[in-house]
């Protein structure tokens, strides 16, 4: 079935443009000194977005460029490739993939004449599942995943040692929560944390792999760094700790109003449908992110309530 997904993608790729699909108009925000982030729309995906709703990035030094993340899909990483040489001449020589979700890593077909670097659990994520995500996303996306397929990555993420790229520095971070494998890179020469999924800004965080406790330890520990500035995987960029504390503040609400919800006998049907606090139902794709979180998350809490219930 696989390989029955890799032919239709390939061939969607010889069919030619089909309506705007390819339109990807990536504008490089400079955020720090040669350091650029390409935001994502605030949105879910659908066809008019293309996919593009999560943020990457590139980091250009002397010894050529280091992209974060490539994006949901080949037309997307290629227009990344195209805004990156309107920027600099530099050739890119290093990707680095922060994990394993299809809007950060499925514009890697793009990137397949340089090292793509992973954490181990990113890669096997993306060996294992990759091609039916990709298939997923083309039919939320459409044709603007022509020619689409899972990159695995090449190499691992030396988080043991700092890694230098002219006179850029930087540290490997390996953590987890959002997902079991979580890589985020700070740049120790400009300040700027590239921290993935790890952070939202003013978005609901997703949560389909999510570890809920050890995201907080991440983030906790992530709060402790002395970054300047953050590029979240969705959302503004921000001087300082606000998109930390943001996604910490959330998931602290969801988590324990699911469990109050399971404490009263609540069913998942019930919990779905609660109206959000004004400070939550403000962020972008409310109510719909809470909701897939009812399914994410709600049944586990659930059964642990009734478990813990000792009545007859």
């Amino acid at each position: 079935m696989r390989h029955g997904l890799a032919l239709v993608l390939g061939l969607l790729a010889s069919a030619g443009a089909m309506g705007q699909a390819d339109d990807y108009d990536l504008a490089p925000r400079q955020v720090a000194a040669n350091t650029y982030v390409l935001l994502g729309a605030q949105e879910n995906f659908s066809f008019d977005n293309h996919g593009a709703i999560s943020n990457t990035g590139f980091i250009v030094t002397d010894d050529g460029v280091v992209v974060i993340d490539t994006g949901p899909s080949r037309l997307y990483g290629e227009a990344m490739r195209a805004a990156i040489a309107e920027v600099t001449d530099q050739p890119v020589v290093q990707v680095y993939i922060t994990h394993a979700h299809p809007d950060h890593f499925l514009g890697s077909n793009a990137f397949e004449d340089v090292p793509i670097a992973a954490l181990p659990q990113t890669t096997e994520a993306i060996r294992e599942i990759g091609p039916d995500l990709a298939s997923n996303l083309y039919n939320l996306v459409g044709s603007a995943m022509r020619g689409t397929t899972a990159v695995v990555p090449t190499a691992k993420a030396d988080t043991e040692h700092r890694v230098a790229f002219g006179a850029h520095e930087l540290e490997l971070i390996a953590a987890r929560g959002h997902t079991a494998g979580d890589l985020m890179v700070f740049d120790h020469s400009t300040g700027v944390l590239f921290a993935g999924d790890i952070a939202f800004h003013d978005r609901a965080p997703t949560t389909p792999n999510a570890d809920i406790a050890a995201w907080h330890k991440t983030l906790a520990a992530t709060q402790q760094r002395d970054f300047k500035t953050l590029v979240p995987g969705h959302g503004p960029v921000v001087e300082g700790g606000e998109a930390l504390a943001q996604t910490a503040d959330y998931l602290t609400w969801l988590v324990q109003g699911f469990e109050q919800a399971a404490a009263r006998g609540a069913s998942a049907a019930e919990v779905m449908f609660m109206p959000l606090p004004d400070r939550w139902a403000a962020l972008a794709v409310e109510p719909g992110e809470y909701r897939r979180s009812v399914s994410h998350l709600y049944p586990a809490i659930e059964r642990a309530a009734l478990e813990g219930d000792d009545t007859p």
